[in-house]
């Protein structure tokens, strides 16, 4: 956010009635997550961060928080995109799913181990 302080701008009439349709459409999407793409803020949905924690995980245990705090890693460039309750939640999902096989309970962030199935 630093890198975008004195780069501050008026918006023109146009600017302004396009970012008004664009935030619109967003509200309309209604979904779970908001992420900055390259055109700006996008929907996305609610297992938009599946893959990147899937992809942190292998046949090895490794502990919930491990995975989250990979994942919240490699989200945070350029931004931070996402909060670590929100993928905890879809660790506790992919669990109940059975794409990740949990040691333990996964609510417990710190003490449950989690792996891909064989």
């Amino acid at each position: 956010m630093a890198t975008l302080f004195g780069r501050e701008r008026n918006v023109s009439a146009n600017e302004d009635i396009l970012n008004q349709r664009r935030w619109e459409k967003l509200m309309a999407d209604n979904a779970p997550f908001r992420v900055v793409t390259a055109d700006g803020l996008a929907s996305a949905p609610i297992d938009h961060f599946d893959a990147l924690l899937l992809a942190q995980a292998n046949s090895e245990w490794k502990k919930v928080a491990f995975i989250i705090g990979n994942a919240l890693g490699l989200s945070s460039d350029p931004y931070l995109q996402v909060g670590d309750m929100a993928l905890h939640e879809r660790v506790i999902n992919l669990v109940e799913e059975g794409a990740l096989i949990a040691d333990g309970d996964p609510s417990e962030m710190r003490t449950c181990q989690v792996r891909l199935p064989s």
